[in-house]
């Protein structure tokens, strides 16, 4: 079996930034990313984020807010504070060398056992293995696993960690820990797996989808939130609110500022957006002014007006970058087109 999922991944892997280097920093930033979030929505925020922070140092130096900024649209913001936190630690405590065994990872704030596992088998050749959604899925397929509820997918999963334990290569780790996620991201997907290009076909129990407990339905969710814009001296302004530090949902960032229908009677709204975030699809109506918004403010939370150039810098939240993108306030993504063609999800349904 080893052989056999080297020599695919060998032929097969795609080219992705973090698969051309070794250095243990870069590879902890794009774990992170990869964290709930898809490899095409990573692969710019990855270069960008390593051109800004290429170092431990330089990362535990920086302001949060610069850090939220570079962070913008991948979501999930606490991984970006968690990362500037665990990089504060290694520049403190161990004069700015990252630990390299995963159970000296985890010691650092942020990283947990599947993190820290990552980091060590490819940056180091630690013979752990790595257990993500896209291995669970792989490796229950093969043995036959499968699961109803909550207790049986925990037992489930305990018997897919042993199972991955022994399967490691201890000669390429690493790679080895990579090819089950690449597997499990191309070939063995949730859906309509492609078990004719499967190379362990002939070892699986399964050959095509298993059962696994039904997740939460999403739910939908309709608000309203306003686009203000003036002219200042040297361009355009947009009003922008920061959410309070004390709020338990991306805390600090910047927004739009939101409103109720009441404060829009008679407008109509100049774009409608979709965003999602965990379970919640939420159908955003923009206006583009609204008076009593403009004028009154939110308790507990800093309302500004920001140049327009400015505020491509800042902390937004993805659903505020979105808005001011496609209202064509903020310069266009340049992706990677190479990447982002081949770019599919790296974990499991519900992340990469």
């Amino acid at each position: 079996m080893r052989l056999e999922l080297l020599g695919w991944y060998d032929r097969n892997k795609r080219d992705l930034p973090w698969r051309r280097i070794q250095d243990p920093y870069a590879i902890w930033v794009s774990e992170i990313m990869l964290q709930q979030t898809r490899v095409a929505a990573v692969i710019e925020k990855y270069n960008a984020f390593l051109g800004r922070f290429p170092t431990v140092r330089a990362l535990a130096s920086a302001h949060e807010q610069e850090v939220l900024a570079l962070w913008s649209g991948l979501g999930y913001y606490r991984r970006a504070r968690m990362l500037r936190r665990a990089a504060q630690s290694v520049v403190a405590d161990l004069d700015g060398e990252i630990p390299r065994t995963s159970a000296e990872l985890r010691g650092l704030p942020g990283i947990g056992s599947y993190t820290a596992a990552a980091i060590a088998s490819i940056a180091h050749g630690e013979a752990i293995a790595v257990v993500d959604g896209n291995v669970e899925r792989v490796l229950s397929r093969i043995r036959g696993w499968e699961s109803n509820d909550a207790a049986s997918e925990t037992a489930v999963r305990r018997k897919v960690e042993t199972l991955a334990a022994t399967l490691v290569d201890p000669r390429r780790p690493g790679d080895f820990n990579q090819a089950m996620m690449e597997l499990g991201a191309t070939v063995c997907t949730p859906r309509n797996p492609q078990c004719l290009m499967c190379p362990l076909a002939h070892d699986c129990r399964t050959l095509g989808e298993h059962k696994t407990p039904k997740r939460a339905p999403m739910t939908t969710r309709e608000v309203t939130c306003v686009l203000a814009v003036r002219e200042g001296r040297t361009g355009r302004r947009i009003l922008l609110e920061q959410r309070a530090e004390t709020n338990t949902v991306m805390p600090g960032l910047w927004e739009l500022p939101s409103c109720t229908e009441g404060d829009v009677v008679g407008l109509e709204p100049a774009m409608t957006a979709r965003h999602s975030i965990m379970q919640v699809n939420y159908v955003v109506r923009v206006y583009a002014m609204a008076p009593k918004v403009v004028s009154g403010g939110t308790k507990g939370r800093t309302r500004r007006w920001i140049e327009a150039e400015e505020a491509g810098k800042m902390a937004l939240t993805g659903l505020a970058r979105k808005i001011l993108t496609r209202a064509k306030l903020l310069p266009q993504p340049n992706a990677n087109a190479s990447f982002a063609r081949s770019a599919r999800p790296k974990y499991s349904e519900a992340s990469r």
